[in-house]
């Protein structure tokens, strides 16, 4: 029982602010995606697999759409310098 009680105060370790936001950021991404893309594009078709299609092809959109944050993401932290100094 001892090792119970040891791991236990890992286990309720509080969740950083940041990470909490992020998780905020995401599933509300998330929710405007399914929203605003993958059912309009679910829906406007009538066989399975139009249907289907229709949902990979937005899959696929999701994944471009991350990917291209990912990389102005990953440029702006890059170039910080050099755009903090064009900047003032």
């Amino acid at each position: 029982m001892r090792g119970v009680s040891a791991i236990l105060p890992l286990a309720v370790q509080k969740i950083e602010d940041e990470y909490v936001l992020f998780i905020a950021a995401g599933l509300v991404s998330l929710v405007a995606f399914v929203a605003l893309i993958f059912i309009p594009a679910i829906s406007s078709y009538g066989r399975i697999w139009e249907k289907a299609v229709a949902g990979a092809l937005s899959l696929i959109v999701l994944v471009a759409l991350v990917l291209t944050g990912v990389v102005v993401g990953l440029a702006v932290v890059y170039y910080y310098d050099e755009i903090t100094s064009l900047l003032s």
